[in-house]
């Protein structure tokens, strides 16, 4: 079980990289998945409003949920992705005390 520092530290190594800031800001769009599903965006989404490789958007994909940040649903074949709210903003209330 990582320490509290390993977790935040987590945390700012994964919102450090602008790619993972834009995925994290195409998972905040309502009515962003492309068959009307409102359960999160599937790596297909994500890679067409990124422009990136699906290999590439599952590298981003791994390091966000390592750091607690997106949660992932496997349904089939398909893995739905969501943003944790409840971390995000833990996050940004540690980081307001920590600086």
């Amino acid at each position: 079980m990582p320490t509290q520092d390993q977790a935040f530290g987590r945390l700012l190594h994964a919102i450090a990289d602008p790619t993972r800031r834009r995925i994290l800001q195409v998972l905040k769009i309502r009515g962003a998945c492309s068959i009307g599903k409102d359960t999160g965006l599937c790596a297909c989404d994500i890679e067409g409003r990124i422009h990136l490789s699906q290999p590439t958007i599952s590298h981003h994909m791994r390091i966000l949920q390592k750091a607690g940040l997106v949660e992932a649903k496997k349904e089939g074949h398909w893995r739905w992705y969501q943003r944790n709210e409840r971390t995000i903003k833990q996050f940004a209330k540690t980081l307001r005390q920590a600086l």
